[in-house]
This record gives structure tokens, C-alpha cells and sequence, in this order.
């Protein structure tokens, strides 16, 4: 399977409490809803294809408890969203969670990159990460991502966790599509492709 991360980013790379003021307050952060009042119907629609082609789900412990406490008792079957999260297979790194209660749930708590490299190992399908920075991030430490989706919105949140962090590993990027919405919402795919190429100095 195609391992893809899907991430919610201010214009600054926060990826923090993106939904409501009071999804994730850690670190003392105040400033949470901020992508609602940007997120239009094309962005919701964009969104909801997305979830509709995977065929699985992988999730830090966090994001899957967010998602499972608000999608997972959501009985709404026509919720594209709802639909895809509560009928496909969902996987969780953490070495904490022992007992998940959203049905079709695996806990991977051992060797995780060599369980998630036997699901990509499967012939087809898709491998979804949605949110789950700090599992982003330890993705892109062990090259197991094979695309990345940034939904970047217009506005600087000036606090709170960003995606990417001050330092870390490099890597260069593709970009497979671009598209933008009314509100101003840019959605870009890009696949990773190694190492950034730099420059060098040359004689004058």
C-alpha cells in the first residue's frame, strides 16, 4: 500500500487544535478552531474524496483518540467521513494504548516500522495519516512516506505545534497537484524524492 499523510497547516506550519478551541490546549495553546472558518465546500469536498479512496487508516495515539471519540460514534452513514473511518481498518502506533474500542482497530506497539513496511508491502491501496505530527514526523525520519497532502490555510496562528521542526532531516518534494479554493485554501501533493540538491561554490 501507498503510505500518504494528509495535514491541516496555518501559512507559519501549525498543525495544532485545527478543529475546535478545545481539541488540543497542550503546551498552553489558545488559539484552537482556526481552520473552520476557512474550510469551504470545495475544501470539504477535496477532503472527502480523499477518505473515500483509503483503504486503511494509521493514526498516532492522540489523533486516534480525537477521531474516535468524535467519528467514531458518529451513526451518520451518508458522512463520507464517518463511513470510510468506521468500516475500513484503522492502525495505531503507540506502546500506551492496550485496549481501543473503535472496532477494526490494530495496536502497533512493537517494531513499528517493520509492521508498517509489511502493510506497504501489500500489493494495492491506499495507507492514510491524518494528522498525527508526531508519527509524521518519525515517518519521514524512517523514509516510509510515499506522498504528502498539505491543505495550508491563509492565516499565521503564531503559536502551537508545527508540522515540520526546527531541524530535522531534509528532503525534496515533487509536486504532483496544486489547487486552490474561494477561501483560500491551498491543497498540494508533492512525493518525497531524497535529498534537496544544494548549492555549490564555484571559483570566480
Amino acid at each position: 500500500m501507498k503510505l500518504t499523510t494528509v495535514t491541516h497547516v496555518s501559512v507559519d506550519g501549525v498543525m495544532q487544535g485545527l478543529g475546535g478551541q478545545d481539541e488540543d490546549r497542550r503546551g498552553g495553546f489558545e488559539r484552537g478552531g482556526w481552520a473552520i472558518p476557512l474550510f469551504d465546500n470545495e475544501a470539504a469536498t477535496f477532503v472527502n474524496q480523499v477518505f473515500q479512496r483509503a483503504d486503511a487508516f494509521l493514526f498516532g495515539r492522540r489523533t486516534y483518540e480525537i477521531f474516535a471519540g468524535y467519528w467514531g460514534v458518529m451513526a451518520d452513514p451518508n458522512n463520507p467521513i464517518a463511513a470510510a473511518l468506521n468500516t475500513r481498518p484503522k492502525y495505531v502506533a503507540s506502546t500506551t494504548l492496550t485496549e481501543p474500542r473503535w472496532a477494526d482497530t490494530t495496536v502497533l506497539s512493537g517494531d513499528v516500522a517493520a509492521a508498517i513496511g509489511e502493510l506497504k508491502a501489500r500489493p494495492a491501496g491506499e495507507l492514510q495519516v491524518h494528522g498525527s505530527g508526531n508519527l509524521v514526523r518519525w515517518l519521514f525520519d524512517h523514509h516510509l512516506v510515499d506522498e504528502i497532502t498539505l491543505l495550508t490555510y491563509p492565516l499565521v496562528v503564531g503559536q502551537g505545534t508545527r508540522l515540520f521542526p526546527a531541524t530535522g532531516p531534509d528532503t525534496a518534494l515533487d509536486l504532483v497537484d496544486s489547487q486552490s479554493t474561494p477561501q483560500g485554501v491551498t491543497i498540494q501533493v508533492y512525493r518525497p524524492t531524497g535529498r534537496p540538491q544544494y548549492a555549490t561554490a564555484t571559483a570566480d
